[in-house]
């Protein structure tokens, strides 16, 4: 791969660039046209009010998905910025420009702001539902008297079955933001190779495979083409994007570091339980000498914090610690990434960037506690709970209404008739665009997505009042 091929302009209608002889007082790159599209938009808009960790949580100081994606969008940047400067100081590659590096930081950039675009309500939980709902639904549903498993392809049915917000948020800034047209946000193929974190087919997926980019669906088959297109344009042919593994390590950083303040400050963490954790891990694996030492810099902070008679010491020194923690995280990244730079560029390297380093210890341990302390107390499971049942909800209705949208033949019942006029009229319109010449199978399958496109669209308040009006629970 090369970075000339790999930072495409193109977007998918139109050519960029200006055309010869054209006057213009449009100074911006194509990448910084990206962003004003990007932050101009509801759909980036609808992210302040989407779980990260926290479904419909009160508070005004723990994360939203809004949130996140700005710190992963920050983080982004700043190891781009690192990574472009190491390249072009070692020169690691002499094709490798200034503008090239000024590039990589600007769709990286963007590329933190829609990574989780395509997520459901209620954070991941939401996505786990959806898949559960295909997998234990799927088989009983009918269509003209036949079973739906029968008049799907093989690739459709997995697509359901694998859901994943991933390769939603590639249908969604492709196909389903209303800008000009039924095109999407009409990105550029740069920003879209980043943002394709498993370039494979649901029928590819081999989490066992050894490889980071086989893990889970990259792309839905309806949106075959427009992912062929990228990966041909920028030169990745099945690889994963370099800057992939960038914005991969950023959205690690922000939300590893995240959650640990977060369930801090929600009273699920202590600064002992931390300091606890820490002290074992370093016992474990040891460091070299003169590196960053985690449980020292957290004692480090608790006792300037207490010199300085803050209110809180413990506090103080969490909340620190997690700016430093995320430094020296940037910097493995960095390093990770110049280290192992033939591999990627090659399209051989298979893991992510903290791989086989101490931060690759410290980030297993922090997912590991988020795990213990937060993601199995007794307030989350009552959320996802709560949660589940307004997806079920939601899903049993709106795919019920759909299976028969669009198609003369079937007798819509009143009620589904009246669930269709809820669906995003942009998003009927791109069905509609896009199922043009179609098959009966895609077209079907095309609708069953309508429903899931419809419901990752909404937020987590919208969601529950939706379903409390539909139950007549208000």
């Amino acid at each position: 791969m090369n970075w000339e091929q790999l930072l495409s302009k193109k977007r998918y209608k139109g050519t960029a660039g200006r055309q010869t002889g054209q006057k213009t007082g449009d100074l911006r790159s194509e990448f910084e046209k990206d962003y004003q599209r990007i932050i101009g938009s509801a759909s980036f808009r609808r992210l302040q009010d989407k779980t990260q960790v926290f479904p419909l949580d009160q508070s005004d100081f723990v994360r939203t998905r809004l949130t996140h994606s700005l710190e992963v969008s920050s983080f982004a940047k700043s190891l781009g910025q690192n990574i472009g400067e190491n390249i072009l100081a070692y020169k690691k590659d002499r094709s490798f420009t200034v503008q090239m590096k000024e590039d990589i930081c600007d769709i990286l950039q963007c590329a933190g702001l829609i990574h989780d675009i395509g997520n459901p309500p209620f954070g991941h939980f939401g996505e786990e539902s959806i898949r559960e709902w295909f997998q234990k639904n799927l088989s009983k549903m009918q269509y003209h008297g036949r079973p739906i498993l029968d008049v799907l392809e093989p690739q459709m049915r997995e697509d359901l079955y694998h859901f994943e917000g991933n390769a939603q948020a590639l249908r969604l800034v492709t196909k389903l933001h209303y800008l000009v047209d039924e095109r999407g946000m009409n990105l550029t193929y740069a920003l879209l190779g980043t943002i394709i974190k498993y370039p494979v087919s649901s029928l590819e997926i081999n989490p066992k495979s050894g490889d980071i980019k086989d893990k889970k669906l990259g792309y839905y088959y309806a949106d075959r083409e427009i992912f062929e297109d990228i990966t041909r344009e920028t030169g990745t042919n099945g690889c994963r994007h370099p800057l992939t593994f960038i914005l991969e390590a950023a959205d690690d950083i922000a939300y590893k570091t995240a959650d640990i303040e977060d369930g801090f400050v929600k009273g699920f963490l202590s600064y002992h339980k931390l300091m606890e954790e820490l002290k074992e891990l370093e016992a474990t694996y040891a460091q070299t000498r003169g590196s960053f030492v985690p449980s020292r810099k957290l004692k480090e902070l608790y006792d300037r914090g207490r010199d300085i008679h803050v209110r809180n010491p413990e506090e103080y020194a969490i909340k620190n610690w997690v700016i430093r923690v995320q430094g020296f995280l940037v910097n493995c990244a960095t390093y990770g990434f110049t280290s192992n730079y033939e591999a990627i560029m090659e399209g051989t390297y298979k893991y992510d960037l903290f791989h086989q380093t101490f931060a690759e210890k410290l980030m297993s341990l922090l997912g590991d506690l988020a795990f213990r302390e937060i993601f199995t107390s007794d307030y989350i499971y009552r959320m996802e709970v709560r949660d589940s049942v307004i997806l079920n909800y939601l899903m049993d209705k709106y795919m019920n209404a759909v299976i028969g949208y669009d198609d003369k033949t079937v007798e819509m019942e009143t009620i589904d008739r009246r669930l269709l006029y809820f669906i995003s009229d942009n998003y009927k319109s791109a069905y509609h665009f896009h199922a043009q010449g179609k098959s009966e199978a895609e077209k079907l399958y095309l609708r069953l997505l309508l429903a899931t496109d419809d419901i990752c669209g909404m937020t987590d308040s919208y969601a529950k009042r939706l379903y409390q009006e539909l139950t007549a629970n208000v």
